[in-house]
């Protein structure tokens, strides 16, 4: 079975990491005949963590995982911290398939997620 694990930074402020769990949320609802585990996760300050999250999605039945780092640019958290956290958490549980997708702004559906949050004249 497939899950689908969101990552995103996690933030002091409660209103940010309100949106992250709605987003995913949305992602569960459209997405639940490929992936019947939809989980958010953080890096920093918020729960679950990057390890917690395959814990549970494994606990749930996952045995292939993608990590959707939910980030606009490669900076060190998408280069290093994320594929640090999934390796660790890869060791506790053998025999699951652990994939870490592109950041999300690599996309090239960015501009045109851009140009479609322009006024119209």
């Amino acid at each position: 079975m497939k899950a689908l694990v969101v990552v995103s930074h996690g933030s002091s402020r409660q209103a940010s990491n309100d949106e992250v769990m709605k987003l995913g949320k949305q992602l569960e609802q459209r997405l639940c005949q490929d992936y019947p585990v939809v989980m958010t996760a953080y890096l920093e300050q918020v729960d679950p963590s990057i390890p917690a999250a395959i814990k549970s999605c494994v606990e749930k039945g996952a045995t292939h995982i993608l990590i959707m780092p939910y980030f606009l640019a490669e900076g060190r958290h998408v280069h290093t911290d994320i594929p640090k956290q999934v390796s660790f958490a890869a060791e506790t549980v053998p025999g699951v398939n652990i994939e870490i997708l592109p950041h999300l702004g690599s996309s090239d559906l960015m501009a045109d997620l851009m140009c479609g949050l322009l006024p119209a004249d």
